[in-house]
């Protein structure tokens, strides 16, 4: 049995397939930990999976709600620069708890968000093996790739690659009080210096919930990237559902995922443009809208605060989402496709992935109108190229593994070092860890 630590940005997208992994572990025995703020831990919890709680001493309860408040007030390049404030304090945390709690739990080995690009560090510094997981897209650190926050498409031609360094470096110009702080500990732990925000070092594997179809055709991966497709199995968390209220109508799902769910401009955009056509819209919003907010959304849309995402989607016939991945890998799951309304982080280079895969419309909401809305809407509907496409990924996503195959991979990368030879290791370099 190995003792994983789970290290993830503190929001649901990632703590959501992180759980579906480690409860798939679990089930084959290991045992597993998330390293989070307080905040969380219901959320952790609730899912099924143990938790321990760093940055009690730096971590004021509630940060992280205010940030996401302030967060869905933002969009596009303005919501990237205020959340670096944030994860450079969930940096200083990890950095500062996360040793000891590893020690403390003798943990073996360490799951790492690729958007938690210190856990990484923290793993090199206690002499750990470490798995990179991207529940976000993939992010290649390459030239040839466009950087995940633009709506690029991919593109090898010489001009394309000077852009595309240019965004990172300006990204990383961006993040810099996030690379001081990782740099300065592993200055601290005498480690070479990160020289680029979301480089991923990852040796044994490098998981990616994507399925290989919904992705730029990027050539020579390296031999330890894995696509996966979607990380899901079922939550011990249950939520009803009103299926009672459904019409037979053509469904459209609408979300907003957990952080830009207090938009109700825009959930009211969506209804405006589904007013007067022949479907039922369904929007969940997560608590995000008040009781007077839904009350005033245009015609009739069934508004629900939460709605289980999969069974739901099961009945869809279209999907309209900023961007999350989560979502929009749910919705081809059942080959729905969708219109993506990107808003800020990775939304933009997910719907640049949809208009790659023609699995559905993309207008930016720097773009938004109620007239290109509803022609996008009933666009999707009509033609059947959209479905067609969609059930193209639909098929990658089933052949791709999912969340057994991501656990046989972190199995399989263990095995080749040998979990035991690495566990009679660790004991003296988790030792200089907690002490520096």
């Amino acid at each position: 049995m190995t003792h994983f630590g789970i290290i993830c940005p503190p929001y649901p997208g990632h703590i959501n397939p992180q759980s579906a992994l480690g409860r798939e572990l679990q089930n084959r025995g290991h045992r597993v930990t998330f390293l989070q703020i307080a905040d969380m831990e219901l959320k952790v919890r609730s899912q099924g999976v143990d938790f321990y709680p760093i940055g009690e001493t730096l971590y004021k309860p509630g940060s992280l709600a205010i940030t996401f408040k302030q967060l869905a007030q933002l969009s596009e390049i303005k919501a990237l620069n205020y959340s670096v404030d944030f994860c450079q304090q969930i940096t200083e945390i990890i950095c500062q708890d996360a040793p000891r709690a590893i020690a403390t739990l003798g943990i073996d080995a360490l799951i790492v968000d690729q958007l938690e690009p210190v856990g990484e560090t923290i793993a090199q510094s206690l002499n750990l093996p470490f798995i990179c997981v991207s529940c976000g897209q993939a992010i290649h650190r390459r030239a040839d790739v466009p950087p995940f926050f633009t709506p690029w498409s991919y593109n090898d031609d010489a001009w394309a690659k000077i852009r595309n360094q240019i965004a990172y470096t300006i990204l990383d110009y961006s993040c810099r009080p996030i690379l001081k702080t990782i740099n300065e500990y592993r200055q601290r732990w005498k480690l070479p210096p990160y020289p680029h925000i979301y480089a991923s070092q990852a040796t044994l594997a490098h998981i990616s919930q994507q399925p290989p179809a919904f992705d730029f055709s990027i050539p020579n991966l390296p031999p330890q990237f894995h696509y996966t497709g979607p990380l899901r199995n079922p939550s011990p968390q249950n939520v009803s559902f009103p299926y009672e209220r459904l019409t037979g109508q053509p469904l459209i799902y609408a979300s907003l995922g957990s952080v830009q769910n207090t938009k109700a401009d825009l959930f009211r955009a969506i209804a405006q443009a589904c007013q007067g056509l022949d479907v039922q819209l369904m929007i969940t919003h997560g608590g995000g809208m008040s009781a007077e907010a839904v009350a005033t959304l245009p015609g009739s849309p069934l508004v629900v605060e939460y709605a289980p995402q999969l069974e739901v989607l099961a009945k869809a016939s279209l999907t309209i989402t900023h961007g999350g991945l989560n979502t929009v890998l749910d919705s081809l799951s059942y080959g729905i496709p969708l219109v993506a309304i990107p808003i800020t982080f990775e939304q933009p280079g997910t719907g640049a992935r949809i208009r790659w895969t023609r699995t559905g419309e993309v207008i930016p909401v720097s773009r938004l109108s109620i007239y290109r809305l509803r022609e996008a809407i009933q666009r999707v509907l009509t033609e059947e190229s959209y479905s067609h496409n969609a059930q193209k990924i639909q098929r990658s996503i089933r052949t791709a593994g999912g969340v057994k195959r991501a656990a046989d991979l972190i199995e399989q990368s263990l095995g080749k070092k040998g979990v035991g030879n690495w566990e009679l290791g660790v004991g003296e370099e988790r030792e200089l860890g907690v002490r520096s």
